[in-house]
Parts: C-alpha cells; sequence; structure tokens
C-alpha cells in the first residue's frame, strides 16, 4: 500500500516544476516499462499490481519494485484507464550537446512544438527512421510530461532529447539548415546531401521570423488538395520519409 507521502509525490510528477525538482519521470505500461530497461536510463521504482509481477521479474537489471493495490495504481496514473505498471524513471542529466555529433546525419530541429501528442508522435517517428537527435527550443513540451511518453510508445528510450537556444545552436554547428515552410524547394526534388539540420516549427505559427533567417534551404511538402495545412507531426512523418528514400537511391 502506499503512503500519501508516496501518492503526493507520485503525482506530483505529472508536473514539469516537479519532474526537475525530483529528477524523475514517469512511465506507463510493461511495454514500454521494459523498453526503458533496456536502454541507458536508469529505473527508480516500478509500482505494480500482484497479477503483473511474474514477467517484470523477468527484467534483466536489478531494479527496486513495490507491489501496489489497482486503487494505488489508479491513484497515481496520468491515465483514465491505468496500465499494468508503473515505473519512476531519473531523468538523465544530458552534458550539453556535442556539436560533432551532429555531423554526418539528420536531426531533429523542433521550434515551439507545444502539444505533447505531437512531441509524442516526432519521437516515435525519429525513431522509426534511424534519427537518434532531436534539438528543442527551450519553450517546446517536456519529453517528459506523461501524455509526451505514452505517446513515443517507449521510443523516448532511444531518442535524444534536448532542449537549448536554437540561434545559438545553429550558429555553431555549421550545418546546412532546412526549414519547412510554405514557400520553399519541392521536398520531392530537394537535394539534402549527408546531413543537416531539419527545422519544424509551431503547430499555429511555424517556424519564428528569427530562425526563419537562420535557414539555408526552404522546403515544402507540395499541397494538391485543399487542406490549409498540415499537422506538425505528419508533416515531420513526411520530411523524416523522404530523407529516408533519398538515402536508398
Amino acid at each position: 500500500m502506499l503512503s500519501k507521502s508516496q501518492i503526493s509525490l507520485l503525482t506530483s510528477l505529472q508536473h514539469k516544476k516537479f519532474r526537475r525538482e525530483h529528477g524523475l519521470f514517469m512511465v506507463e505500461g510493461y511495454k514500454s516499462i521494459t523498453e526503458f530497461a533496456d536502454s541507458d536510463y536508469q529505473i527508480h521504482t516500478i509500482y505494480h499490481t500482484p497479477d503483473t509481477a511474474p514477467k517484470l521479474l523477468k527484467l534483466s537489471r536489478k531494479i527496486n519494485f513495490q507491489e501496489i493495490s489497482l486503487n494505488d495504481l489508479q491513484k497515481i496514473s496520468a491515465l483514465k484507464s491505468p496500465a499494468d505498471a508503473i515505473a519512476t524513471v531519473n531523468i538523465p542529466q544530458w552534458g550539453g550537446l556535442n556539436y560533432t555529433t551532429l555531423k554526418n546525419k539528420f536531426s531533429l530541429v523542433l521550434d515551439g512544438v507545444q502539444d505533447p501528442g505531437n512531441m509524442g508522435t516526432i519521437i516515435r517517428t525519429a525513431d522509426w527512421f534511424g534519427i537518434s537527435t532531436i534539438i528543442c527550443s527551450e519553450d517546446s513540451v517536456d519529453a517528459y510530461n506523461p501524455k509526451v511518453v505514452q505517446a513515443t510508445m517507449g521510443s523516448l528510450a532511444r531518442v535524444n532529447v534536448t532542449y537549448t537556444n536554437l540561434p545559438g545552436l545553429i550558429s555553431v554547428a555549421k550545418l546546412p539548415v532546412f526549414g519547412a515552410l510554405l514557400n520553399g524547394e519541392n521536398i520531392y526534388t530537394t537535394n539534402f546531401g549527408t546531413e543537416g539540420l531539419i527545422i519544424m516549427g509551431n503547430e499555429g505559427n511555424g517556424i519564428r521570423p528569427d530562425i526563419q533567417q537562420l535557414v539555408t534551404k526552404a522546403i515544402t511538402i507540395p499541397r494538391v488538395g485543399r487542406a490549409e495545412s498540415l499537422n506538425v507531426a505528419i508533416a515531420t512523418a513526411i520530411c523524416c520519409s523522404q530523407l529516408a528514400a533519398k538515402s536508398y537511391k
């Protein structure tokens, strides 16, 4: 049984302030938990109901387990329908971006992406296409937000998501900068080369003017129908798919 102080701590992790204060975030569901258990992330504690114990105990590394009731699981879950287990995971202390690691590959750059579902889908898409680094503006939604973590379906365990001042990053990285804009070069005929930063903008406002000024090549997904715009997560998936298609030629 969880104490009141434990419940208070665990429910507080639904808020960014307390995630940072305690250095922890929550992962819900056996499948996602196993993804983090098999990664470089350090799992702090796994809270589970009696029925989930047999399969959780098969995890290879030493982990703290705490058996709790379904009622307690419901109290600490961020979901309307709680999963079978919840883990607290240590937020990694990244040592800052090593710009040399951005060379000879493509990285995603997110300028003010606010929706947790979009962020989670973008992380999962990056994982699918083998993009290991996502760099976010400091006002983008927190990657450890429970809704983001849930939407990644475990992919967050394999994608490095960092937050930084984007103009400073772009200036120092000295890489080709592709910006997804309305009036750019057709993405299907663009020569991307072998490295660069792919910038995707905010859901409502796109890429900010000061970031647009640093774009070396504007790219556009050509519109065939009459839709006014594309969801940023969908647009990111199309861009990633096109990068992958180019690599096979």
